[in-house]
């Protein structure tokens, strides 16, 4: 597995999207010292700005982040490089969100600029067709300039094969689906959970327990923890800041720890990541560190190691995880990568 060593993703904001990136770049990863060795770019593809990877095969996808919203795939070789399957449309404008469904069988999309999800079908190579289902949301925020309309920013199928969650930064809202496997359809469950409004819900992370959930508010710097029944309906708990600094703060990346101990937000324009135990109702802050940069847009937790992309530096940071503690300690200097938006540990690698 991944978590053990091997090659690392990175999604890159290309020209496209004004970005200094060619594509995916491929990195190996020393999974004793957390080093990254990057490979070069293996994908010269659009604006590659969010990456997944199949369940079970070795196939890794991209969403390009483009007005005319595409989804592209690659089969992964034993040394890393892509061999291109092929591009498809998401129905949207400016995806920046995938994801796999557990079973492998669909690709789930979110579409930004449109405010939409896409559901694509995946073949038994991991292959996926054109989309079968498109669900636009409506609606808009209190923000005039960010939430003029609906924006689809994540999408977050159950491990359990639960409700999907689509989380809409536009309306404030998180869209709960039942996935019609046969039909190739998205069934909705009414009503959508409203935030509080202008909160700009962006990503959420599942508690490996099945019963907890966390938003992040891109927009309110808030940390929004939901319990989650069985039927995927969401129950707010309450919420907490996303940091303690002073200034603008755009949180990202979020994300639990397999073990289910800590909380982990990245915040953009403080640039930290923070840290928060999972031992009470809601999270508890216990550390907030600095990444070096001031953008940090996205972060995975791979083994032992955070890896933390700063959009804006050019740059990958890599933290060692205390085991007990949870709080990360930057090994080495980052690493040199152009506009990277999106770090992935590739399974089989």
């Amino acid at each position: 597995m991944a978590g053990d060593g091997g090659l690392v993703y990175l999604g890159c904001y290309t020209g496209e999207s004004g970005g200094q990136g060619q594509g995916v770049v491929a990195a190996r990863r020393d999974p004793a010292s957390g080093a990254l060795e990057v490979l070069g770019t293996v994908a010269a593809t659009p604006s590659p700005s969010f990456l997944a990877r199949h369940p079970s095969l070795p196939v890794l996808y991209a969403v390009n982040e483009l007005a005319d919203g595409t989804a592209s795939a690659w089969a992964v070789a034993p040394d890393g490089g892509l061999r291109g399957l092929g591009v498809w449309s998401t129905g949207g404008a400016d995806p920046c969100h995938l994801s796999v469904a557990p079973d492998g069988g669909y690709l789930f999309v979110a579409n930004y600029g449109s405010g939409s999800v896409g559901l694509l079908p995946l073949d038994g190579a991991g292959v996926p067709s054109d989309y079968t289902d498109l669900v636009t949301h409506e609606g808009h925020g209190a923000d005039p300039d960010r939430q003029e309309r609906a924006h689809a920013h994540m999408v977050s199928p159950d491990p359990l094969g639960g409700a999907l969650l689509a989380v809409d930064l536009g309306t404030d809202s998180l869209y709960r689906y039942d996935l019609d496997r046969a039909a190739g359809r998205l069934l909705p469950q009414l009503p959508p959970v409203r935030t509080d409004p202008g909160c700009g819900p962006r990503h959420l992370a599942r508690h490996p327990d099945g019963l907890r959930c966390f938003v992040v508010g891109e927009l309110d710097g808030t940390v929004i923890t939901y319990g989650l029944d069985v039927g995927g309906t969401l129950h707010e708990r309450g919420r907490v800041a996303a940091t303690e600094r002073t200034g603008p703060v755009h949180p990202s990346e979020v994300a639990v720890r397999p073990d289910g101990r800590f909380l982990y937000v990245a915040n953009r324009g403080v640039g930290t990541v923070a840290v928060f135990a999972l031992d009470d109702e809601l999270p508890r802050l216990v550390a907030e560190v600095d990444t070096g940069g001031q953008w940090p847009r996205h972060f995975a937790l791979i083994g032992s190691h955070l890896y933390v992309a700063d959009e804006r530096a050019h740059a990958v940071g890599v933290f060692a995880v205390d085991p007990v503690t949870g709080v990360p300690d930057r090994v080495g200097e980052p690493v040199s990568v152009s506009s990277p938006t999106c770090v992935l540990a590739v399974s089989g690698s």
